[in-house]
């Protein structure tokens, strides 16, 4: 996602900016390390009920709490250590990044709305910190892609969850059995009508670009297909074991490459 302006500015194959961003990139993967090792700590007993996450090293305790926790600050205080050195305001981003996911672990994860809302900052966090990075300034419409997107696949993942666990997902996340049945799948279908409104906005003034359209109607469909038939809402695995998912988004990769590069 840091790299995600310059790639769609046309600049992300200039040696000198991508040495600019070796750094960043750094920061954010121990502050994304940190806050996930927190979160695991945080959750360990609720991922006892999950038939996947009870094998994870804290919550089956191959990894006791104390070194989890020791692992935790080793990986947080050289985040904040690069990311002062970089620029005030990528540091502010980061401090604001590692602020949401800690109050997410430990109590925001169990509000409903907030959780996905919580998950969307992230990505947009992200976002903003590769435009100060690399000098490039994120459109509007692009900005309100990535969180709609990122919305959109955080509620995925919550169906997911809930239509594989059944009774026992309230057990392993509270605010699934606050949400009332059909709200989640009232969002998912809402937020990704949205995406494709305000991705076309973003494409539809740069010429060609406005045919990866089509991709991304495809890709949010499919997405859609695998959740309502309970193959799974988890982005990273769909993206990986779906072959229709797979191959639209390396097409699409490849056709905004051409198009912006050529």
């Amino acid at each position: 996602m840091l790299f995600f302006p310059p790639f769609l500015g046309g600049y992300l194959f200039d040696p000198e900016l991508l040495l600019r961003g070796v750094a960043p990139f750094v920061a954010f993967c121990l502050a994304a390390s940190s806050a996930y090792v927190l979160n695991d700590l945080c959750d360990r007993e609720n991922d006892s009920h999950h038939p996947k996450k009870k094998l994870r090293p804290i919550a089956s305790g191959r990894v006791p709490v104390v070194v989890a926790a020791v692992l935790c600050l080793s990986l947080l205080v050289p985040a904040l250590w690069i990311a002062f050195g970089i620029s005030a305001r990528f540091a502010v981003l980061l401090v604001a990044y590692l602020a949401i996911s800690g109050l997410y672990s430990l109590k925001l994860k169990d509000i409903p709305v907030v959780d996905l809302f919580c998950i969307s900052s992230g990505f947009l966090l992200r976002l903003q910190a590769g435009g100060e990075v690399f000098g490039v300034v994120i459109s509007d419409w692009l900005f309100l892609s990535v969180f709609l997107l990122s919305l959109f696949l955080s509620t995925g993942k919550r169906l997911g969850e809930s239509s594989s666990l059944g009774s026992m997902a309230g057990s392993h996340r509270r605010s699934l059995k606050l949400y009332p049945a059909g709200f989640l799948d009232g969002i998912l279908v809402l937020s990704g009508a949205a995406v494709l409104v305000t991705y076309t906005m973003y494409v539809i003034t740069r010429h060609a670009l406005v045919y990866t359209v089509i991709l991304c109607c495809f890709g949010l469909l499919r997405f859609i297909f695998r959740v309502k038939s309970g193959m799974g809402g988890d982005p990273t695995e769909s993206l990986l074991k779906d072959r229709q998912l797979l191959a639209v988004s390396v097409a699409w990769a490849l056709m905004v490459s051409w198009i912006v590069y050529r």
